[in-house]
């Protein structure tokens, strides 16, 4: 019997794949080999028995990877397995961030009762108009299995798409619609788009990529979304005018995508609801955070 340990919760539909000689409910001490989504395994005690590692999805930086070399100890990943459920995590963020969907969902549910809510509906309505993705420039950095799934997807919908990738693989710009136009200065991106989205892994290259000299030459009310690891992008909250003058604005409907630590989120939401109100008049409705690899959630 070998055992496994899942750290994260795994689909039922995934652990069925395991035959008879495996026991998915082993704890961690014993495992053999442990099944890891976000969780963080670098200040883990790796024990005698652990032989292998598998990490649900691409990046692996939440392995200690000297570590299982030192011990013998297999990682594999599985790149692409979540791509299309990232892909559709990102249109969803843009259209959030382009239509205030749940400030008007918000406003029906507080008017339900008023006999005359189609009149007043006329009236209410421009507040969350927002705007159309379609004709917006979106800049896609990193061409990868998600990379290349968004910009195609933006294409479809309309979208002027440019993307930057420095090792594109062959295979990847195969799959690539011809309508993407490739950059190959991301400060190009940075300048032009309307939509940055971000899909590199955690380098020591990309680390703080998104940084203040990026803010700095984007449009006002440029939307940011950053599906892949919060090192991307630095704290803006600690660039002095940055979240006020780049990140928000009235435009995209009252909605701020970003992305923080889980430790940070009450600091954030502080500092962006001043910098939102001295900028647009009024509190945010709502914000979309995705915390480090974990999915989007509302706050």
């Amino acid at each position: 019997m070998i055992n496994v340990n899942c750290l994260n919760n795994i689909a039922a539909c995934g652990l069925k794949l395991f035959s008879d000689e495996y026991n998915t409910e082993s704890s961690f001490e014993d495992a053999q080999a442990v099944l890891v989504r976000s969780a963080k395994m670098h200040d883990m005690e790796l024990s005698d028995n652990l032989l292998a590692i598998a990490r649900a999805g691409a990046g692996v930086n939440n392995i200690p990877l000297d570590k299982c070399a030192e011990e013998g100890i297999v990682v594999f990943n599985t790149p692409g397995a979540n791509a299309n459920a990232v892909k559709e995590q990102v249109i969803a963020a843009m259209l959030l961030a382009s239509r205030d969907l749940i400030g008007g969902n918000k406003w029906v549910a507080d008017n339900a009762e008023d006999p005359d809510i189609a009149k007043a509906t006329e009236k209410a309505k421009k507040a969350f108009a927002g705007q159309e993705i379609k004709g917006k420039k979106l800049g896609v950095i990193g061409l990868g299995a998600i990379g290349q799934l968004v910009a195609n997807a933006a294409i479809a919908l309309g979208m002027e798409v440019y993307g930057y990738d420095p090792y594109v693989s062959v295979k990847a710009a195969w799959n690539l619609s011809s309508e993407v136009k490739y950059i190959s200065d991301v400060k190009d991106i940075y300048k032009e788009c309307n939509y940055i989205t971000v899909h590199v892994p955690a380098l020591d290259s990309t680390k703080g990529m998104i940084n203040k000299e990026a803010f700095d030459l984007m449009q006002d009310g440029t939307v940011i979304i950053n599906c892949a690891r919060d090192v991307l992008v630095d704290e803006a909250w600690k660039i002095p005018g940055v979240i006020g003058s780049r990140i928000t604005g009235g435009g995209f409907g009252g909605c701020t995508v970003s992305i923080v630590k889980d430790e940070a989120v009450d600091e954030f939401k502080e500092k962006l609801t001043k910098a939102y109100e001295e900028k647009v008049g009024k509190t945010p409705e709502f914000y979309v955070v995705s915390i480090g690899d974990g999915p989007s959630r509302l706050l």
